[in-house]
C-alpha cells in the first residue's frame, strides 16, 4: 500500500457533497430542510461547502441536492461557489450519492471524498489527514471509538444484552475512496436494486474494498434533530463576534423639465408648471432609489437593467424598475432595513406629498413607515435646481443580508 502523501505524482480528488434529504428529524422550518436552516448566520450547507472550497486538497466539488431546492441553494450560496456542480438527488441518500459520483465521469477524479452537507464543522486537519491516508487500495473512514456503554434490548423494551464496545466506532464522513471502485460498487448495488446500506463505507465493504478507519473529529458532528441545529448555532454565536452583513447603496438621478402639467415622484402624481423629461415616466426619486438597491447587490444600475434604448420602457411607470430591483434583494435573501430619499428643488414642495409618497414607498418595498424617510431641500437658487430647470434626487438603501462580513 502506497498512502498518497508518499505518492510521486499528485492525484485528482474530488468532493460529493450530499443534501438531497428532507430532514424530517429535525422538524419543519420556514428556512427549509435542515441543510438550508442557518446557523451562526449562514445555512449549514454553505458553511459545509466552504471548508472544501477552503481545501487547497480538494480540485472540484458536486453538491448534490433535492429537485425541488435550486432557489433555496442560491440563496445559500457563497459568493466563491460559482465552480461547484450542482445535480439532482434521488429518493435516499445511497441513490443521491451515486448519480453525485456519476457526475464525476468526465472528469475522472483517482479520489473522492464523500460528505454530509449536515456535517458543517468538518476541520482542515480532518480532510488532510483523510488525504493522507488515501491509497488505490484502500478507503479511508474517520470514526471515533465508542464511549458510552451499549445495551441491546429486547421486544418488550427490557435490556436483552449488554454488547462489547471494544473495537466498536462510530462512523463519520467524508468517507473518501479511489474513485473507479466506489461508483462500480454503487452502480452494482443499483443494478440489483440493493439500497439498504446505511454508509458508503458498507458498500465499499460489501464490494470486498478495504476500508481503514483514522481518527475522526468529536467536533464533527451531524446535525439530525432540530436540537442539534440549535446548539450549533449557540456554538457558532459564542465562538465568535459576528459581522452581519449590512450593506448600504447610494443613486443619484436628475431630470429636467418640459412643458407638462405634473411631476412623478416615489409614485405620486404632483401638479406643476411642468413635468420631467426622460424616457419612461422621468420619477427621479424612484430611479435614484432603484440605483442605490441595485447597489447593495452589486447588480449594476437602472440602465443595465432597463435601457434607455429599450421602446418597451417608453412611458414605462417607474415602479417596474424599483420593484424589480426590490426582488433582486429578496431573492437573494436580503432585507430592506431602511431608505432615504432626498429631492433637490426649488419647486413643487415636496412636504404636502410627503405622506403618500412614503405609503407609495411602503407598498413598493414592503416595509413600514419608520423604514422610509422622504427629505427635501432647495439649492439656493444656484445652478441648474436653483434655476428651476429641474429636479435631481440622492438616494440611500440600507440591506442586510443572510450570513456576515468575510473576514
Amino acid at each position: 500500500m502506497q498512502p498518497l502523501a508518499e505518492a510521486t505524482t499528485i492525484s485528482k480528488i474530488a468532493a460529493v457533497i450530499v443534501a438531497a434529504g428532507r430532514g424530517e428529524r429535525a422538524g419543519q422550518s420556514i428556512e427549509g430542510p435542515k441543510q438550508y436552516r442557518r446557523i451562526g448566520g449562514e445555512a449549514v450547507l454553505a458553511r459545509t461547502l466552504r471548508a472544501f472550497i477552503d481545501c487547497p486538497l480538494v480540485d472540484s466539488i458536486v453538491v448534490v441536492i433535492h429537485p425541488d431546492d435550486h432557489v433555496l441553494y442560491e440563496r445559500a450560496l457563497l459568493e466563491n461557489c460559482d465552480t461547484i456542480l450542482v445535480v439532482n438527488g434521488g429518493a435516499t441518500r445511497q441513490e443521491s450519492t451515486r448519480l453525485g459520483l456519476l457526475a464525476l465521469r468526465d472528469y475522472a477524479p483517482q479520489y473522492v471524498m464523500i460528505h454530509d452537507g449536515v456535517r458543517p464543522f468538518v476541520s482542515q486537519d480532518l480532510l488532510k489527514r483523510i488525504v493522507e491516508n488515501l491509497a488505490p487500495d484502500e478507503g479511508v473512514l474517520p470514526a471515533l471509538a465508542v464511549s458510552d456503554t451499549l445495551k441491546q434490548s429486547a421486544t418488550d423494551g427490557t435490556v436483552k444484552t449488554t454488547v462489547p464496545r471494544v473495537g466498536l466506532f462510530a462512523a463519520q464522513t467524508p468517507q473518501a475512496f479511489p474513485y473507479t471502485p466506489i461508483l462500480d460498487a454503487h452502480e452494482k448495488a443499483f443494478a440489483i436494486s440493493r439500497s439498504d446500506f446505511t454508509d458508503d463505507a458498507a458498500i465499499a465493504e460489501w464490494q470486498s474494498i478495504a476500508v481503514r478507519i483514522i481518527e475522526g473529529s468529536a467536533d464533527n458532528t451531524k446535525l439530525t434533530w432540530a436540537k442539534d441545529i440549535e446548539m450549533a448555532d449557540k456554538r457558532l454565536r459564542q465562538d465568535h463576534v459576528s459581522f452581519p452583513d449590512i450593506r448600504t447603496g447610494n443613486g443619484y438621478d436628475v431630470h429636467s423639465f418640459e412643458p407638462g402639467d405634473h411631476v412623478t415622484l416615489c409614485g405620486v402624481k404632483i401638479p406643476h408648471e411642468a413635468k420631467l423629461n426622460g424616457h419612461s415616466d422621468a420619477d427621479v426619486g424612484l430611479h435614484a432609489l432603484t440605483d442605490a438597491l441595485l447597489a447593495t447587490r452589486g447588480a449594476g444600475d437602472i440602465g443595465t437593467h432597463f435601457p434607455p434604448s429599450d421602446p418597451q420602457w417608453k412611458g414605462a411607470a417607474s415602479r417596474i424598475f424599483i420593484e424589480h430591483a426590490a426582488n433582486i434583494v429578496r431573492e437573494a435573501g436580503g432585507r430592506i432595513a431602511n431608505v432615504d430619499v432626498t429631492f433637490i428643488s426649488e419647486a413643487p414642495k415636496i412636504g404636502p406629498h410627503r405622506a403618500a409618497m412614503t405609503e407609495a414607498l411602503c407598498d413598493m418595498l414592503g416595509i413600514a413607515a419608520d423604514r422610509v424617510s422622504i427629505k427635501a431641500t432647495t439649492n439656493e437658487k444656484l445652478g441648474f435646481v436653483g434655476r428651476r430647470e429641474g429636479i435631481a434626487a440622492i438616494a440611500t438603501a440600507t440591506v442586510i443580508y443572510p450570513g456576515e462580513v468575510p473576514e
